[in-house]
C-alpha cells in the first residue's frame, strides 16, 4: 500500500513508500549528511531507491541532481516524491539501469557522486527475500562493487568525491577496489548504534586520483540522537 510520510525531520519534505515494499533506513539519512558540496557540483546517486538521498541533499543544497534506480515501481515513487516535494527542477530521475550510463552521460561528468548499494553478495544459492524489490535492494543482483566501481571510475570527474555507506565487513573489499580504480579513500567513518556492539555501518569518502591521505574519523554513536540533521557538523 503506498504511504506519504515526513521524510524523517527534514520539515517539510515528505517521501512515498510502499509499506510492502523496501522502505528508506537509516543508512540514507546518514549517507546524505556524510556528503559535502560544493555551490557548483553536480550530483549522481546510483541507486536512489525513492530518493531519500538526493531530497535530503536538496534541503541543503541547490545543487543539479542526477538520480538512477532500476526497478521500475520503486523509480515511480521515488518521482511521486520528487514531484510531491517541487524538486523536479532540481532532481532529474532515470528509471533506467545505471550501468548504461554511457547511454545517457559523456564520462568524467559528474563532480560528486553518492551511493547507497545493496550489501550483500548473490549466489544462487543465497536466502533472499521473496518480495522481489527488497531482494534486489539488499542483494547483488543487479549491481556488485566491481561495478560500481567501474561506474564511478568512468562518471566521476578528475579529483570528483565519490561517497558510499556500506557494511564494516566489506571495508576489505571496497579498499581493494579504491586501489585497483584509482578511487582513493580518505576517509572513513564507522557508525555504531548500540555502544556495546562491532560497527553497523561504514561511510567512505573517496577522491578520484587523489594522494593517499586516508582518515580514519572518530567513531560515531547515535542510540542517543533524536535527530541527523548535521550530524558530522556539531
Amino acid at each position: 500500500m503506498k504511504v506519504i510520510n515526513d521524510l524523517y525531520d527534514y520539515v517539510p519534505l515528505k517521501i512515498v513508500q510502499d509499506s510492502e515494499a523496501f522502505k528508506f533506513s537509516l543508512d540514507s539519512i546518514l549517507l546524505a549528511e556524510f556528503v559535502e558540496l560544493k555551490k557548483e557540483d553536480k550530483v549522481l546517486d546510483l541507486c536512489t531507491g525513492n530518493a531519500v538521498v538526493p531530497l535530503i541533499l536538496s534541503y541543503y543544497y541547490s545543487n543539479d541532481i542526477v538520480a538512477f534506480e532500476i526497478q521500475k515501481p520503486i523509480a515511480k515513487l521515488a518521482q511521486e516524491s520528487i514531484t510531491l516535494n517541487h524538486k523536479e527542477k532540481q532532481i532529474k530521475l532515470f528509471p533506467n539501469d545505471i550501468k548504461e550510463i554511457k547511454n545517457y552521460f559523456p564520462g568524467n561528468n559528474f563532480d560528486v557522486i553518492v551511493a547507497n548499494p545493496p550489501y550483500f553478495k548473490y549466489q544462487k544459492s543465497s536466502l533472499v527475500n521473496e518480495n522481489k524489490q527488497k531482494a534486489v535492494a539488499r542483494h547483488e543482483i543487479a549491481l556488485d562493487l566491481k561495478s560500481i566501481f567501474e561506474i564511478v571510475k568512468y562518471a566521476l570527474k578528475e579529483n570528483g568525491t565519490f561517497y558510499m555507506v556500506h557494511l564494516p565487513e566489506r571495508l576489505e573489499e571496497i579498499l581493494a577496489l579504491c586501489e585497483k580504480y584509482q578511487i582513493v579513500a580518505k576517509k572513513v567513518q564507522f557508525i555504531y548504534t548500540k555502544g556495546n556492539n562491532n560497527a553497523n555501518i561504514v561511510l567512505i569518502k573517496c577522491v578520484k586520483n587523489a594522494h593517499n591521505d586516508l582518515k580514519v574519523l572518530f567513531p560515531l554513536f547515535i542510540q542517543d540522537y533524536t535527530s541527523y540533521k548535521n550530524i558530522f557538523r556539531r
